[in-house]
């Protein structure tokens, strides 16, 4: 295999950053994109979770169920206590209407007939959260009920955990329109509900886009958000907060300022010198990363050939940031087209 280097400059503005004072137990910085971890503080501690663990019920709830589906409330929700939207047994709701006052107003009376209405119990629809949990790598993380309430049954994980789970659930379209939702009307024909986002991010931080805030007496406050400035979209986690919303914010503003959302490798520009390739290459995607402006100078990259390749795919580049590999793309070979004639051209081209 042959491979050589192809170092990037940049020249770039100096930006200022400054440490906040970090209220919560637990925190957690990510990049959505990357997921590289901006900024860390006790992010792999268990603890409880509160209503944030609704990003999770949401979640499955979107995957696995039908938007359209209209709900009949069952005498589940005669249990539920703490926030709830108050449906009342009989109600008819659609499930989209119910991811809004799960994620809006966090109810949950809301999360239990979710739960039953897509497995059938809430055992059942629990497993279906720890299953998701597993897939997108939440290895510290337990889920005994849809709510996060913890008398009875008590919801485990991680500020690392909870940020895997924001960058995955930021991916999807439904959510992301849910939680960036500051009010939302709706009426079932018994009743109509109006709902205020108690993300209270939401409306007193320009960059905010969305998030789930919880509480309960032992979980303490806690709360999930993302927010996007500049093409960087980032997520925040704090577990056992007092202050939840100026911190987000602070560390918004530090991060904000301290990252840029670079375009490392150009996919519209990649060019490989004959010297190395006698042949036309390319990318499908361009590679984008934060850095700080003093880390831009540490940007290598890598190119690696297969020998005698068979298929379209000839390579990769590999990124690394002071000899940490951040990312890796495929090279693939341009295929000329065959020239195509009609029958007459073909006939054309014969006797001439």
């Amino acid at each position: 295999m042959k491979k050589f280097f192809l170092l990037l400059t940049f020249f770039l503005f100096c930006l200022p950053f400054t440490v906040s004072a970090d209220t919560a137990k637990s925190t957690i910085v990510m990049d959505l994109d990357s997921g590289r971890i901006l900024y860390e503080k006790n992010a792999n501690q268990k603890r409880l979770i509160a209503s944030i663990t609704k990003i999770m019920t949401a979640i499955v709830a979107i995957e696995e169920g039908d938007l359209t589906e209209k709900i009949t409330v069952g005498e589940e929700v005669l249990s539920m206590y703490g926030t709830n939207i108050y449906v009342e047994v009989g109600e008819k709701m659609k499930l989209r209407d119910l991811l809004y006052g799960l994620l809006l107003r966090s109810g949950n009376d809301a999360s239990v007939v979710i739960a039953k209405a897509i497995a059938g119990s809430e055992e059942k629809f629990v497993n279906l959260m720890n299953k998701k949990a597993q897939e997108i790598g939440m290895k510290n993380t337990i889920f005994k009920n849809p709510h996060g309430l913890d008398e009875e049954t008590e919801n485990y994980s991680t500020a690392y955990d909870m940020a895997l789970l924001s960058k995955y659930a930021y991916k999807n379209k439904t959510y992301r329109n849910i939680v960036s939702t500051d009010k939302y009307e709706v009426s079932t024909g018994k009743k109509t509900y109006l709902w205020y986002n108690r993300n209270k991010l939401l409306t007193t931080y320009e960059y905010c886009t969305g998030g789930k805030n919880g509480y309960t007496p032992r979980a303490g406050k806690t709360l999930v958000t993302t927010g996007s400035k500049k093409g960087l979209n980032l997520t925040i986690v704090t577990l056992s907060d007092g202050d939840i919303y100026n911190n987000h914010i602070d560390l918004y503003e530090d991060f904000f300022s301290k990252y840029k959302r670079y375009k490392i490798i150009d996919k519209n520009n990649f060019r490989i010198d004959k010297e190395f390739v006698d042949e036309d290459v390319y990318l499908e995607d361009s590679f984008y990363y934060p850095l700080t402006s003093n880390e831009v100078n540490d940007i290598k990259t890598v190119v690696h050939f297969l020998d005698d390749s068979a298929t379209d795919e000839i390579g990769t580049i590999e990124i690394f940031l002071s000899n940490q590999k951040i990312g890796e793309l495929p090279i693939y070979r341009k295929i000329k087209k065959k020239e195509q004639f009609s029958f007459f051209e073909w006939l054309r081209k014969l006797f001439l």
